[in-house]
């Protein structure tokens, strides 16, 4: 089976400069092609350095960020001023330093939702409903955007997509997800379709830390099973993942090597 791209660097500071270098790339030849970039980011704080990178010269002059729309991959459904919210680190670090227009920004729509009294699915078909109306292109049924960047948890999974998760089962471009029992924060979701992953032009999935080594070490082993491991569907070809040392020490002999 078509295995991903691993690139295995010393340290966290040297997985985020690789990171922001790969998605500024990745954005100025999707505008440069078509006019537009349409890309995904992800939650934590895994991602602020690679903001604060981006809204930094040299990277800042490379993307022509007038063009870019920005998604993210999956929320927490709490309100947008939250600290658990994953769109503040991105306005905060990246977005707002960058002056981009608020008409190319989409988080999440939980504010909207819980105003009118909604939950987790109804927030998820709001959210669907913009990216419909945003001519993306589709393959397959999927939205198809420029770029994903998504992290993984201690238990592999990623975005929203826990183990055992029925999103595999589900057809929304959209999911609301229940709050996970097994692992913090216990609040509901919002979450991508994990087969949006499947169509993404380009796939970016980071990671770094001795904490996240083992669970690299099962989801790079010998047996294939996306509902047990939900990382493995970022396990494919044309996906990178960028590693650092620490949390590439349990990786099969022959990965990223």
């Amino acid at each position: 089976m078509s295995e991903p791209s691993v690139v295995i660097l010393p340290d966290p500071a040297a997985v985020a400069a690789d990171a922001a270098d790969r998605i500024a790339g990745a954005l100025a030849e999707a505008v440069a092609e078509r006019g537009r970039a349409h890309w995904a980011t992800t939650g934590g704080s895994t991602p602020v350095p690679i903001y604060r990178l981006l809204a930094s010269s040299p990277l800042r002059d490379r993307v022509p960020w007038k063009g870019v729309h920005t998604w993210w991959g999956d929320d927490r459904f709490v309100p947008s001023t939250d600290a658990l919210s994953n769109a503040a680190p991105a306005r905060e670090h990246l977005l707002g330093p960058l002056g981009v227009p608020e008409s190319h920004v989409h988080a999440v729509p939980t504010d909207a939702s819980l105003a009118a009294g909604e939950g987790p699915n109804a927030c998820a078909a709001r959210y669907e409903a913009e990216l419909r109306s945003n001519g993306i292109v589709v393959a397959d049924g999927w939205p198809v955007l420029d770029l994903v960047i998504v992290g993984i948890g201690s238990d592999g999974h990623l975005l929203s997509v826990f183990p055992g998760s029925t999103a595999f089962d589900r057809g929304g471009w959209v999911l609301g997800i229940p709050a996970p029992s097994h692992i913090e924060p216990h609040v509901a979701r919002v979450s991508l379709n994990p087969r949006v992953l499947d169509v993404a032009h380009q796939l970016l999935v980071i990671v770094h830390g001795a904490g996240k080594a083992a669970i690299l070490g099962d989801v790079f082993g010998p047996d294939r099973d996306e509902r047990r491991w939900p990382a493995q569907v970022a396990r494919r070809a044309g996906a990178t993942w960028i590693l650092d040392a620490a949390a590439a020490d349990r990786l099969p002999a022959d990965v990223g090597r």
